[in-house]
């Protein structure tokens, strides 16, 4: 069925709402990634392309370094500083892993104010006025985009930018497994609308600092393979770290790098995000049979069966190459 049928009720209900708002607020997930930059700033520019209202966007963290030259008058306003002031606002739109960052969000808007998520994770159970939320895309960008068809909008080259920009994030330059017939028939539709797929992967992937290659190289050197289970085991202590806190895309690059070595069929990848706080990235095949977000789900985390994460509290310590403790 197409999208625009399944999403009809939510899609009119949206364009209704957006008609008759004044200022709106776009909130992406914490330490964000180029699908929820993606997905904001196209819609922060959709909008004021066709529609007349105030767009702010506000995450706990700043724009991506490496992504600003695809965005050079995207400012993103800090959400838990005098910055913003949450009860203004008469509409407010999460996108991308809300359960990150907008569940914070909405406790502190104006009890009149409308409430959307729009997501392609599978476990969001964030309640909102207006639901858009369908696994099987590859990215958010790759749902917005749909609703902008169905709009029947303006898709400037700058906000066909921002939707790609997601696209190519979150499916490694259509290598991961979730790249299907519909996303490479999106990017082409975006490519066609001015998005240059190049200068996105540039940014995304190629323009990297020497510190994040050292860093690939730490965690790299220290990997583990289990030739029983297909499992890679690596972790980056503070140590390692050297005082830096890996960003989401260094950590996603990471993983993605280990699970496409051959005979790999996942990946456990642990680093310390805090003086008492570790983070985890669970990666796996497609063939390998092996859901990861259950695993997640088991620690606190989430995410998608081939891609997911956790975060527990404590200390990351190297007993020996290959072993590390949690204390």
């Amino acid at each position: 069925m197409h999208v625009s049928n399944v999403f009809h009720r939510q899609f009119t209900h949206l364009q209704g709402v957006l008609h008759v708002s004044h200022k709106i607020l776009l909130v992406a997930h914490m330490r964000p990634d180029p699908d929820a930059v993606g997905s904001v700033v196209a819609l922060k520019h959709y909008i004021e392309d066709n529609y007349h209202a105030e767009v702010t966007i506000g995450c706990s963290h700043p724009l991506l370094p490496s992504l600003a030259p695809l965005f050079p008058d995207i400012r993103f306003s800090i959400v838990d500083s005098d910055q913003i002031d949450l009860t203004t606002y008469d509409l407010a739109i999460g996108c991308d892993s809300v359960n990150r960052g907008f569940d914070v969000v909405l406790p502190r808007l104006d009890s009149q104010c409308v409430t959307v998520v729009i997501d392609h994770h599978h476990d969001i159970q964030i309640s909102a006025d207006i639901r858009i939320i369908d696994p099987s895309f590859a990215s958010t960008t790759e749902l917005l985009y749909h609703f902008f068809l169905f709009d029947h909008g303006t898709i400037s080259p700058r906000t066909a930018t921002a939707l790609l920009t997601g696209i190519i994030g979150d499916t490694g330059i259509f290598q991961y497994a979730n790249t299907s017939p519909r996303t490479l028939e999106v990017a082409a539709a975006l490519s066609r609308l001015g998005a240059s797929i190049p200068d996105i992967v540039s940014a995304s992937f190629t323009n990297q600092k020497v510190e994040t290659l050292n860093l690939w190289g730490s965690a790299l050197e220290n990997a583990s393979f289990d030739t029983k289970t297909g499992i890679v085991t690596t972790a980056l202590t503070s140590e390692d770290l050297a005082g830096r806190t890996p960003t989401s895309e260094e950590v996603k690059h990471i993983a993605t790098i280990l699970t496409n070595s051959p005979n790999v069929k996942a990946v456990l990848f642990l680093f310390q995000a805090g003086p008492s706080t570790i983070k985890a990235s669970l990666r796996a095949r497609p063939d390998a049979g092996i859901d990861v977000s259950a695993i997640a789900r088991k620690i606190g985390g989430g995410g998608h069966p081939l891609a997911s994460g956790f975060e527990v509290a404590g200390r990351l310590n190297l007993l020996r190459q290959g072993v590390w403790e949690v204390t």
